[in-house]
C-alpha cells in the first residue's frame, strides 16, 4: 500500500510536558477530552473497549514510557485497524501535543478535513483542561 496522506494536528499547552503526558497516558482520562470516547472506556485485559456508532472498538495503548508516546491502535468490529499516533514533547516550559491524522482508504477530502477539525477541537479541550488545572 502506498503511503497515506497525512496531516499533523497539534497544540501548545502551557504546562510541563511530563504532566501532560501523565494525564494523557491514563486511558481513563481520554473521555474527558477525546470526544469520540465520550461514552467512556472499559478495561478488558490488555486492551480497552470503546462503544461507538460502529459498535465496540478495541483500543490498545502504548505502554508507559519516558518519550511522551501515547499511540493507540483502534480495531473496529469489522476488523479494520486504525493506528493513532499521538505524541507529547517538551516545548519551552510547556508541551506540544501532536496527532498524526492519516487519510484512510476511501475517505473523501471533506471527511479528512472534518476529522482534522475534530482532532483540533479535542486537542483544544485537552489544552483547556491541562491549563485550567495547572495550579491545583
Amino acid at each position: 500500500m502506498a503511503p497515506l496522506e497525512a496531516k499533523i494536528v497539534h497544540t501548545s499547552i502551557d504546562r510541563d510536558w511530563r504532566e501532560v503526558y501523565a494525564f494523557m497516558a491514563r486511558p481513563e482520562n481520554m473521555p474527558r477530552w477525546a470526544s469520540g470516547l465520550s461514552s467512556g472506556l472499559t478495561r478488558e485485559g490488555d486492551h480497552w473497549l470503546a462503544p461507538g456508532p460502529l459498535g465496540n472498538a478495541r483500543v490498545r495503548f502504548a505502554p508507559q514510557n519516558t518519550f511522551g508516546v501515547v499511540d493507540h491502535l483502534v480495531t473496529l468490529e469489522d476488523g479494520t485497524e486504525v493506528n493513532n499516533t499521538l505524541r507529547v514533547v517538551p516545548n519551552g516550559d510547556g508541551a506540544e501535543v501532536m496527532f498524526t491524522l492519516l487519510r484512510q482508504p476511501g475517505m473523501s477530502a471533506e471527511q479528512f478535513a472534518s476529522d482534522a477539525g475534530w482532532v483540533a477541537k479535542d486537542l483544544a479541550t485537552l489544552r483547556s483542561i491541562m491549563e485550567s488545572e495547572k495550579d491545583r
